[in-house]
């Protein structure tokens, strides 16, 4: 009881000396989790001009089974393949969680069937649900009544927000067929418009205020 409070002290210490930032998730398994490189220092830059945040310009990188995770409040993921995580893996990234860490999963393209599958490591007894268009997410810095928005097309589905919850608190969102990365990167790289862009950097910052404030 004592080392698990005293992890709970520590833990909770250094998401407060670090209230304001955040990092990418570097994982095993040969996906790439490296895409979209100027994806989240533009978004970064958005967040800070918009909705007045301190982020530091250049996100670090941490890998999963490190403490250095424990810094961040917020995690991002992205990647187009295979996803592991080891037994240190899951239990370092499922006491960040429930510490009150969030990780956000940006399918990049064909990461869901390995995503899952490792996230039922974390979380056994839960499965992914969808978020419904009422959810906080959608509606915080930005409205986005019909709820997760369509950026690059791939399969012609629909974009689906899915999450996991540690006692009624989102603690993974999962974004699936959106490529909300695609639309922070920089407008050459995927030709994207600026509406189609200005949509996903919101859908961003308000991915940023909720991690940030729950």
């Amino acid at each position: 009881m004592k080392k698990a409070l005293l992890f709970s002290v520590f833990t909770f210490s250094l998401f407060i000396l670090n209230a304001q930032d955040l990092a990418i998730l570097k994982y095993k398994g040969g996906g790439d989790w490296y895409s979209n490189p100027t994806a989240l220092p533009n978004l970064i830059a958005f967040c800070n001009a918009n909705i007045n945040t301190k982020i530091n310009k250049k996100p670090e990188t941490v890998e999963v089974g490190s403490t250095d995770i424990f810094q961040y409040p917020l995690l991002h993921m992205t990647g187009h393949g295979h996803v592991f995580f080891s037994e240190t893996d899951v239990e370092n990234l499922r006491n960040y969680l429930i510490s009150g860490g969030f990780l956000h999963i940006d399918d990049n393209y064909g990461m869901q069937p390995y995503i899952t599958k490792e996230l039922k490591k974390v979380f056994p007894n839960q499965d992914l649900v969808e978020l419904p268009v009422t959810h906080t997410l959608f509606n915080t810095a930005y409205k986005f009544p019909k709820g997760l928005p369509k950026i690059h097309e791939h399969d012609g589905k629909r974009p689906q927000a899915f999450g996991l919850f540690h006692k009624a608190r989102l603690v993974v969102l999962f974004t699936y067929e959106s490529d909300l990365g695609d639309g922070w990167e920089d407008a050459q790289i995927h030709n994207n418009s600026a509406e189609v862009r200005e949509k996903a950097l919101k859908m961003g910052a308000n991915i940023v205020k909720y991690a940030f404030e729950n």
